[in-house]
């Protein structure tokens, strides 16, 4: 029996659905959830989710957020989502060298507010990017 998934930010659900097999980036590293897990709530890092359906593997980019896994149903509350196949590979990687720019621009200030900023829109232009490959 498949797992049921579901992606849900503030302003809409990004996937419902079955999956065989579901890779969360929790904040303590790659989480894999397959039917018959124990349950359990964790904290999610930005990064990428991935599932599996059959022996197709989907990822969706995450922006950080909560994941419920429950009777063999698994519901992850972000606060952003984007399926990796909506998202064009071109743009972005233009995403993502422009924000590891704009980071390295901040290496003499070690604990500055715009320093923590550009990390952290460095690490979403990463997950976003990383979700294009991670398609098929």
């Amino acid at each position: 029996m498949p797992l049921t998934l579901r992606v849900l930010c503030p302003d809409q659900s990004v996937f419902d659905g079955p999956a065989d097999e579901v890779i969360l980036p929790s904040t303590t590293g790659q989480l894999g959830v397959l039917p018959g897990h124990v349950s359990l709530l964790t904290a999610l890092d930005v990064g990428v989710l991935r599932l599996r359906e059959g022996n197709r593997w989907t990822a969706i980019a995450l922006m950080g957020g909560f994941a419920e896994v429950e009777s063999d149903e698994i519901s992850v509350l972000v606060n952003g989502a984007v399926a990796g196949s909506a998202i064009d590979p071109s743009e972005a990687q233009s995403q993502l060298d422009a924000a590891q720019q704009k980071a390295s621009g901040f290496e003499g200030q070690p604990n500055s507010p715009e320093k923590l900023l550009a990390q952290q829109e460095l690490l979403k232009a990463r997950a976003r990017l990383q979700a294009t490959r991670a398609n098929g």
